[in-house]
């Protein structure tokens, strides 16, 4: 009697939801800033990209509009969604407080391996700083937090950041090119790594929080400067 042939490529994305897989696709677009803040977006140019038909694309959209990625106006489109510096500050009030919660219970219980990891994450971080690669120092930036967050061990936690950080990740990306954290930030996210290993919670949620306040203070600064710069 034949086995049955193992799934091809195409079986195990069919098998799966299609505009979730779109929906993260386009969310990681719009998280690493190819599809950038204020920018339209172009259902056909998605469409041909992922080798779907507009329907999976429009679905998804409808989804980040939701989480408040994309905003959709009549006649006009999908437009990325920029968000202005007042709501970013709502946003950081709230995020700075989860942050230091984040910092004290990865502290707490932190394994050896989940220690080992935002090591090698922050010492790739080094590698894309000393090579000033901007896009690839974000990405890793994006993993490093949302590894702390995963590592903290509450879902609710996790569910409520994620959704709160995505919105400033609009501003971020910005933030460490023009604000002047590209310099600095890594050292930051090395002395909150230091604290982790150390047990020591109290120091890891401060200096997590303080970081959440100096990215504040780099959205501000980038914010005072004209666009093309």
């Amino acid at each position: 009697m034949a086995h049955d042939a193992a799934p091809t490529a195409l079986q195990l994305v069919q098998s799966s939801s299609l505009p979730a897989l779109v929906h993260a696709e386009i969310e990681q677009l719009i998280l690493r800033g190819e599809l950038a803040a204020g920018q339209r977006v172009n259902e056909s140019e998605l469409a041909a990209r992922f080798g779907t038909s507009r329907g999976p694309i429009r679905e998804a959209l409808r989804v980040l509009e939701e989480a408040r990625l994309v905003r959709s106006e009549k006649h006009r489109g999908v437009f990325v969604r920029e968000i202005s510096v007042a709501e970013a500050d709502e946003i950081y009030d709230v995020r700075e407080v989860l942050d230091q919660l984040i910092g004290e219970r990865v502290a707490e219980r932190a394994t050896p391996e989940q220690l080992r990891d935002l090591k090698a994450v922050v010492a790739e971080m080094d590698e894309a700083t000393g090579r000033q690669d901007i896009k690839r120092y974000h990405t890793l930036n994006l993993t490093f937090h949302d590894l702390l967050v995963d590592f903290a061990g509450n879902a609710r936690l996790t569910e409520s950041y994620r959704l709160l950080t995505k919105e400033l990740l609009l501003f971020r990306l910005r933030g460490l090119q023009d604000g002047g954290g590209f310099a600095v930030s890594n050292t930051e996210h090395k002395a909150v790594v230091k604290a982790i290993a150390a047990r020591d919670a109290a120091r890891a949620g401060q200096l997590l929080r303080a970081h959440a306040a100096e990215s504040r203070a780099r959205m501000h600064k980038a914010a005072a400067l004209p666009a093309e710069a």
